[in-house]
C-alpha cells in the first residue's frame, strides 16, 4: 500500500520541477493593460503579480479600489517607496497589510508603531514578537 501514497515535494523541490516561464514582454504589456481594467479583481490580479513594473505599481497605490491597494500592501514584490506611500492610505485594512509586508522598511514600521488603528499597531506589535521569536 505504501508504494501508492503520494510523494510530497517541498515548494522548493516543486519549483525546481516546474519553474515558471520567463517573463515577457508579452506578459507586461499585458500587466499594464490589465492594471487600467474597470474590474477592480482583475486590478487586484495586477497588485498581487511579482512581475508588475514599478510604475505600475506606483499607480495601483492611487487606486480607488481599496482590495486593489490591499494586494498590492501584501505583495512582496511592492517596491519599499509605494510601501511608504500604502502605510498613510486611508484604509486601516491596507495599512495593515503594510504592517505585515516582511519587506516593509524599518522607518514605515516605526510610522506604523503609532498608527491611529489600534488593529495595525496589534499587527505591528505582532510582527515584532514573530521577529524575536526567531
Amino acid at each position: 500500500m505504501r508504494e501508492h501514497a503520494p510523494i510530497v515535494l517541498t515548494s522548493e523541490e516543486a519549483a525546481a520541477l516546474h519553474p515558471s516561464p520567463p517573463v515577457t514582454e508579452s506578459k507586461v504589456r499585458r500587466l499594464r493593460l490589465l492594471a487600467v481594467h474597470e474590474n477592480p479583481k482583475i486590478r487586484e490580479s495586477v497588485a498581487s503579480s511579482y512581475n508588475t513594473p514599478d510604475d505600475v505599481f506606483v499607480a495601483l497605490a492611487s487606486d480607488p479600489d481599496e482590495g486593489v491597494r490591499a494586494c498590492l500592501a501584501r505583495n512582496e514584490a511592492t517596491p519599499c517607496d509605494v510601501l511608504r506611500m500604502l502605510a498613510h492610505d486611508r484604509s486601516e485594512t491596507v495599512r495593515g497589510w503594510v504592517a505585515v509586508n516582511y519587506f516593509v522598511p524599518e522607518d514605515v514600521m516605526e510610522r506604523l508603531a503609532s498608527d491611529t488603528s489600534r488593529t495595525v499597531r496589534s499587527l505591528v506589535k505582532w510582527k515584532s514578537q514573530l521577529a524575536d521569536a526567531g
